[in-house]
């Protein structure tokens, strides 16, 4: 029995001792990689098994594994998954998870010249919007709108598809640099944005990052409000696409597929992106249509050069909303959704609808293409460069039509736009790293008066000028489609009619940094140097027949230069400060008495706009359940030139144009901005933005009538304590989202706006408008499909607008208060051309990622 005893004990021990010698110990921290912070909470399991532990608060864990070698896959919600080997226990020290989507996944060529803030250690003023963020919020909205949960930015919608502006911290889209990939797309003459051009650029977004104030951007441009990063798809490390049908309010309908091969065995790839969307628009008779394409060959031959070519381009057309006085759409049956500028009856042989050229129609399509390519030289240092070019076509058309006969006249705004980026990067040393570059652009805009289409028995036009004398125009060119426009320009001379000039505009400059860093202490320089070129050429005004004119040259230089520093008090404390200086040549618009008919200059000469910019900011990172922002800024804007008219139709002779130069802006300001993740499945951000805009001294206006000759004498006007436009000045909001079961999660953004004035008159005081603010909601539903959840069906629901709030949204005009209370709206007169805020808005989506 003894034997008995002895025997099943040392086959017991032996069963247990073998057992344990197939297990090991796993053990480690995991943390956050935005925050440097632990994130307790986090799964960590055994691959192919169910066994599973969960670290602890401060992320520690650990597992034995019921193998003496594998893999663990760590996991939380809302993070990116990371595969980690064990062989015998192991002890893996720090794991850092990222969130979904973070700039760290996204594969980018070219990011030398992509100016991420993430990329220098001394911080400046930034938010930063993923691509799962874009992916759900975008719907069909323009990327203002995504951004507008963001401190200092706002949104200004504007009527039809397109059509709307932001504002950065009381700048317009203007004086805010935009970027993408890397590459300027600012308009050459202006500086002006127009969403409709990128309708598809939130189709392709991997991330969007706005920068306020400074920013990190080392590009020989001088933003004064802030700069836009958007970083575009380019090389996906895995194969894989997506399907999404879209559906909207007011017939908004829209369809995307994408698909990438992912990095082949050879290093190369491929991806596009196919999409079309419709829709008849919020505002009555908007209608619009468009396309999106998207198309990138990646190579990579070995670990030190990628290249990448893409192509990608927004076709469409949309019919634009007029502003009218305030009282004309309170009294309208259609209320914010009239349209003041649509007529009845206008038709011609393509259109689809009665009214489709109500008061003007943009019809676009400017296609861009980049080539970029990364060379890791060695260890210590690398060079990036992008080149890139854009051929853009399209006009705004509007009728001119009587009883049934007439035409449709385009005006057309065409470019051809070519540059290259390129930077390089030297790790001096562990503490020194410099960077050098150059930015070269070269533009050439075209500019003129065509037929898109007669109407009725129309089928010719007689006109005259001194270019070309008497001709007649029979040809028509473009029609209503953007693709049309891009290969079917109008060429040549003798079928355009009323305005016809070219420019050139060519931009070079170098520009580098220095950024140095040791233990808790960082600090940057940065300087650029520029000079710019303009040249004007005149082909219907001239005075010899037959032989345009060119207007004299003129040569801007610019330069900036920018120094800052960060100290880390502690890893959950840290301050920086930030100084900048611009001088900035001025806009092509400012140089000429008049840009569409002229090649005079201004006399005296536009001098260079000055920007001097202060700014601090303390970092508060509290671990995951808590961390804060907080900046002041104070921004100095001298010298700048405001164009303005009166509002007559600009071919009548009561039209007046105003040119006021010298005019200076002080912006000063403070943003709060708050993230928490009280709970795993529970965000909660907000912000608050206090700003301070005015204009200060004086300035001197010119005015010229409607073929460009000046009117009088130039003026000194009191511009003292005016507030700046446009923009509210305070600002706040908070959003959040609530993962309340798994794969499902609601979301809402709660927005308020104060503190805002109209635009207008620069001499003339603002008046002030009533603060509004919206609430904005969300659902999300995600299904796994497939082996292994390789795929998935995502649901998304956004209504925006939810209490269907009415309010003012923009006022143009210098109108007080009428005595008669009836004469005014919420203490504004109505008589003031004004536009109402958007209603309910929704739409929803489902999508298939494979």
């Amino acid at each position: 029995m003894k034997k008995i005893t002895r025997l099943l004990f040392l086959a017991v021990a032996f069963m247990f001792t073998a057992f344990s010698m197939a297990q090991s110990t796993v053990s480690g921290t995991i943390m956050d990689a935005e925050m440097n912070a632990p994130l307790p909470g986090a799964n960590i399991v055994e691959k192919g098994t169910t066994n599973g532990v969960s670290s602890d608060f401060d992320g520690n864990f650990t597992i034995t594994t019921q193998s003496t070698s594998g893999e663990v896959v760590i996991s939380f919600v809302g993070y990116g998954k990371v595969t980690m080997s064990f062989n015998g226990n192991t002890n893996l020290g720090k794991v850092t998870l990222s969130p979904d989507n973070t700039l760290e996944e996204v594969v980018i060529i070219g990011s030398g010249v992509i100016d991420l803030a993430e990329d220098r250690k001394t911080p400046v003023a930034v938010s930063t919007i993923r691509a799962a963020e874009i992916q759900e919020k975008a719907g069909n909205w323009d990327l203002p709108e995504v951004l507008k949960s963001t401190p200092s930015v706002q949104n200004i919608k504007a009527g039809g598809f397109g059509d709307g502006q932001m504002f950065l911290r009381g700048f317009d889209q203007t004086n805010t640099a935009f970027l993408l990939n890397g590459q300027p797309i600012n308009g050459m003459e202006d500086g002006k944005m127009y969403w409709s051009n990128w309708s598809g650029v939130m189709d392709v977004a991997n991330a969007i990052q706005v920068q306020r104030g400074l920013g990190a951007s080392k590009l020989a441009i001088s933003s004064v409000g802030g700069t836009v990063n958007i970083v575009t798809k380019t090389i996906d490390n895995k194969p894989g696409g997506f399907v999404q049908q879209m559906v909207g309010n007011d017939n908004y309908i829209k369809s995307t597929a994408y698909f990438s091969t992912g990095v082949g065995e050879k290093g190369w790839s491929f991806s596009g992106l196919l999409g079309h969307w419709q829709g008849d628009g919020y505002v009555d008779y908007t209608k619009g249509q468009g396309q999106t394409y998207f198309f990138s060959v990646g190579y990579q031959p070995n670990e030190k050069h990628s290249l990448n070519f893409l192509l990608t381009g927004a076709p469409q057309w949309h019919v634009a909303a007029g502003s009218g006085s305030i009282g004309s759409f309170l009294d309208s049956e259609r209320g914010r959704r009239n349209n003041s500028w649509y007529s009845e009856g206008v038709n011609s042989p393509n259109n689809v609808a009665p009214g489709i050229y109500p008061g003007g129609r943009n019809i676009y399509h400017k296609p861009v293409a980049n080539l970029s390519w990364d060379w890791t030289i060695n260890e210590k240092s690398e060079l990036s460069t992008v080149l890139y070019g854009s051929m853009g076509r399209g006009a705004f058309a509007s009728s001119k039509i009587s009883d049934g006969s007439g035409y449709v006249r385009g005006s057309y705004n065409n470019h051809n736009w070519y540059g290259l980026v390129t930077n390089y990067n030297n790790k001096l040393n562990d503490n020194l790293e410099f960077n050098i570059g150059a930015d070269i652009r070269s533009y050439n805009g075209i500019h003129f008066r065509g037929i898109n289409e007669f109407v009725g028995s129309q089928t010719s036009l007689d006109r005259s000028s001194s270019y070309s004398g008497s001709y007649t125009i029979t040809e028509t060119y473009g029609g209503i489609d953007p693709w049309g426009m891009l290969f079917n320009p109008n060429t040549e001379h003798n079928q355009r009619l009323d305005r016809d000039y070219e420019e050139v505009i060519t931009y070079y400059g170098v520009f580098g940094q220095l950024e140095y860093s040791k233990d808790k202490f960082s600090a940057f320089f940065q300087g650029a140097l520029s000079n710019q070129d303009h040249q004007r050429e005149e082909f219907f005004f001239t005075q010899n027949p037959g032989q345009s004119e060119k207007s004299e040259k003129v040569s801007n230089i610019g330069y900036n230069l920018k120094v800052g520093a960060a100290y880390e008090l502690s890893d959950m404390h840290k301050v920086f400060v930030n100084a900048g200086y611009y001088s900035r040549q001025p806009f092509h618009d400012d140089l000429f008495l008049n840009t569409r008919n002229s090649n005079d200059l201004i006399n005296p000469e536009v001098d260079n706009q000055e920007i001097t910019g202060l700014e601090a900011g303390y970092q508060f990172n509290g671990g995951r359940a808590i961390s804060a922002n907080l900046n002041v800024y104070h921004t100095i804007w001298d010298n700048r030139t405001l164009l303005s008219n009166n509002g007559e139709d600009q071919d009548t002779p009561a039209f007046e144009g105003y040119q006021t130069q010298g005019v200076k802006q002080v912006h000063s300001g403070i943003e709060l901005e708050v993230m928490t993740r009280p709970f795993e499945n529970l965000s909660l951000n907000g912000f608050l933005s206090l700003g301070d805009w005015k204009h200060e001294g004086t300035a001197t206006k010119r005015t010229f009538d409607n073929n460009g000759n000046e009117i009088g004498t130039a003026t000194e006007i009191n511009i003292d304590g005016f507030n700046v436009g446009g923009a509210a000045q305070v600002t706040a909001g908070i959003n959040g989202s609530f993962e309340f079961c798994k794969n499902t999660s609601i979301d809402g953004a709660w927005n308020w706006y104060n503190d805002m004035h109209s635009t207008g008159d620069p001499e003339q005081a603002k008046i002030s408008l009533p603060s509004y603010d919206t609430v904005d909601a969300g659902f999300s539903y995600k299904m796994e499909v497939g082996k292994k959840g390789t795929s998935s069906v995502q649901f998304r629901l956004n209504v925006n607008n939810v209490f269907d709030e009415v309010y003012l949204e923009s006022v143009n005009g210098t109108l007080q208060a009428s005595a008669n209370p009836e004469e005014n709206y919420k203490g504004v007169n109505k008589k003031n051309t004004g536009r109402f805020g958007y209603g309910r808005t929704w739409n929803t989506s489902i999508r298939f990622n494979f």
